[in-house]
């Protein structure tokens, strides 16, 4: 990412008019907020189409996101990449990466909002379509020719719930090679994209299928198989102020709405499940608005 997406926006405007005869008086105009969100990759959909403008027209505030691979996006906030109000991971262990003297003191705190189970969203089109009617997803993603993709497991908490998942279902099978087979190495740049074009590859024929979060393939109407519970993993979605943000309060005020029954609403009708915030790090460095959350 460049470093051009470092941001540095005004909050207010101070406009100077002249009046009367001449006279010039100094007048305040309120202008809105922008909230600067990184969020993971899988959330393009529903920060763009549904929580960011249902956010926009409540607040009268502007969300300006940037979708990419949770522990890339981690890592643009340690290196000072671009300066973020809001982080949203799809793994919290993410979140550790920033947390402590060692790591920076980037973020103090996050809190659980949403899960998602790994399914194997796959195109219409596909010539192996049809084999997922008949036959085991395993069997269909490891025959000659079948073009998969997934994500990055150094970048993206998805690329590593894809190789634990094969790598249950190979010891379920008792057919260790089955990972080999079916990802090849870990880092398979014939299968591996970022997060945030894996959806559109697929739509546009680049590939037969891939793994996905239900709520990418509910969004993007793409038909999809769960997998058995016996291997069934989620994202576990969670949310933070990031330190030295430069907008806090719309920043708490976003994440108000996250938790709200308006938000907890359009998460359930992008294929997301709503979750009771789960407070992990320090409760005191919550912002005072945000304290309601985590009363009980």
């Amino acid at each position: 990412m460049a470093s051009g997406r470092w941001r540095w926006l005004a909050i207010g405007v101070l406009a100077v008019t002249a009046t009367g005869c001449g006279a010039a008086k100094t007048t305040a105009t309120v202008t809105h907020s922008p909230v600067v969100v990184l969020y993971a990759g899988s959330l393009v959909q529903l920060v763009t189409q549904s929580i960011g403008p249902a956010y926009d027209r409540s607040s009268g505030d502007k969300l300006q996101g940037y979708p990419g691979g949770s522990v890339a996006l981690a890592n643009e906030i340690k290196g000072k990449l671009i300066q973020a109000d809001v982080f949203i991971s799809a793994e919290p262990s993410v979140n550790q990466s920033l947390m402590g003297s060692a790591n920076g003191n980037w973020v103090a705190w996050y809190a659980t909002f949403a899960k998602a189970p790994l399914v194997i969203g796959y195109n219409p089109n596909s010539r192996f379509a049809p084999l997922f009617k008949t036959e085991p997803w395993y069997q269909v993603l490891t025959t000659p020719g079948f073009l998969l993709g997934r994500t990055d497991p150094t970048l993206d908490p998805k690329g590593v719930l894809t190789i634990q998942v094969v790598q249950k279902e190979a010891l379920l099978l008792h057919r260790p090679g089955l990972v080999s087979q079916m990802l090849g190495p870990a880092e398979n740049p014939a299968q591996i994209f970022p997060e945030q074009e894996l959806v559109g590859r697929l739509l546009a024929g680049q590939l037969d299928g891939g793994f996905f979060y239900q709520n990418e393939a509910i969004q993007a109407k793409i038909p999809y198989i769960t997998l058995p519970a016996s291997i069934d993993l989620s994202a576990l979605y969670t949310v933070t102020v990031v330190r030295s943000a430069p907008h806090p309060a719309a920043a708490a005020a976003l994440i108000d709405f996250l938790y709200s029954a308006q938000g907890r609403s359009l998460m359930e009708q992008s294929g997301l499940s709503p979750l009771a915030p789960t407070l992990t790090g320090q409760k005191a460095a919550v912002p005072a608005s945000l304290s309601h959350l985590f009363s009980h």
